[in-house]
């Protein structure tokens, strides 16, 4: 069965990359969709820098053809800004406006917008309504299961965003007070999906990050989709690899050292066009962790990545290990997970 974002098909069982500050950006975002994002969605972005028209959050409204269907998530605490950063962000001609109620972060969610309005759900409900209102383009919502343990309320909220026009919602199944601690729960968002006065798509978010797992949250929650995050970073094969298993029931082979290497070296080349020198390698360090994970005695090959500040010598580096580990087989990690 077809899943559809308002009129956007966007697949039987979509694979989303998670909105992240600081990741998400066109150079990622291109090489996830090269190798099997269905949806993406920009680094979530400041109304007031928008309406202010700080660069910072301008900068994060690029998108390109290539990368469509995509939507363009935004954050803040008032509701007249959010509006008029949703009329900002319309004329970049995204798929999808996405309201960000998730995020963590205490410089977001102690000034009431992320994750904080989720303090406030009839603020919630109106702020939502009134964006709805204000934009022809569908409008998503990405959220966590409540505040803390003790305001759990998705399941009632799911529906009254719903109620308000959204068309999408994914749910990340922690609270805010857990941050990213300790397992994602998601019973809460199996009974999101399984309300049947639902009838928007439910995308599941949380620990992600095998197609055993994609496929476990679909089978046992019956979620429309899975949004993947952390488990992307620096490992954007994660979706074609899910949907191989999920259509052949076997892995693909995990991507050969060369093939780790040439896609770091063009993240990085990409990375540097869009964002500059200084910016574009300090925003990829945070990637070749994950890049080249398992290969053992690797961290002083780790510590030149992540500490240089020069391009030719990243790159350098970048060679060394091809020659020096061209024969290490990523199959007997994957065995060992």
């Amino acid at each position: 069965m077809t899943v559809k974002i308002g009129n956007i098909n966007v697949g039987s069982f979509p694979l989303l990359l998670a909105p992240m500050e600081d990741v998400s950006d066109p150079p990622f975002r291109a090489l996830c969709k090269e190798y099997g994002a269905d949806v993406m969605y920009t680094e979530f972005i400041s109304s007031e820098g928008l309406i202010r028209h700080a660069q910072k959050s301008t900068i994060k409204l690029d998108i390109y053809d290539h990368e469509r269907p995509i939507g363009i998530q935004i954050f803040g605490n008032n509701i007249d800004s959010m509006k008029q950063a949703t009329e900002i962000c319309e004329k970049s001609k995204p798929e999808i406006i996405d309201i960000n109620y998730g995020c963590p972060v205490k410089k977001v969610a102690n000034k009431g917008a992320g994750a904080g309005v989720l303090q406030d759900i009839p603020k919630m409900v109106k702020m939502t309504k009134e964006i709805v209102k204000s934009t022809s383009i569908p409008v998503t919502v990405k959220t966590r299961l409540g505040w803390d343990d003790s305001t759990k309320y998705i399941v009632e909220v799911a529906e009254r965003l719903q109620d308000v026009g959204i068309k999408a919602i994914s749910i990340h199944g922690r609270t805010r007070k857990q941050m990213y601690k300790g397992e994602a729960d998601w019973q809460l968002i199996g009974e999101v999906k399984n309300n049947p006065k639902m009838h928007i798509p439910v995308f599941g978010n949380g620990d992600v990050d095998s197609p055993e797992k994609a496929i476990l949250m679909k089978n046992r929650y019956g979620v429309d989709g899975v949004m993947i995050g952390r488990a992307a970073i620096g490992y954007p094969w994660i979706f074609n690899e899910i949907k191989h298993f999920m259509k052949t029931g076997r892995h693909l082979p995990k991507p050969s050292i060369k093939e780790r290497v040439l896609v770091c070296k063009q993240h990085l080349k990409h990375s540097i066009k869009w964002k500059g020198l200084t910016l574009g390698i300090a925003e990829m360090k945070r990637h070749y962790n994950n890049y080249f994970k398992g290969i053992p005695n690797f961290k002083k090959y780790k510590m030149t990545l992540v500490t240089s500040n020069n391009a030719e010598e990243i790159e350098e580096t970048l060679n060394i290990i091809y020659k020096e580990f061209k024969s290490y087989s990523f199959e007997k990690t994957a065995l060992l997970k």
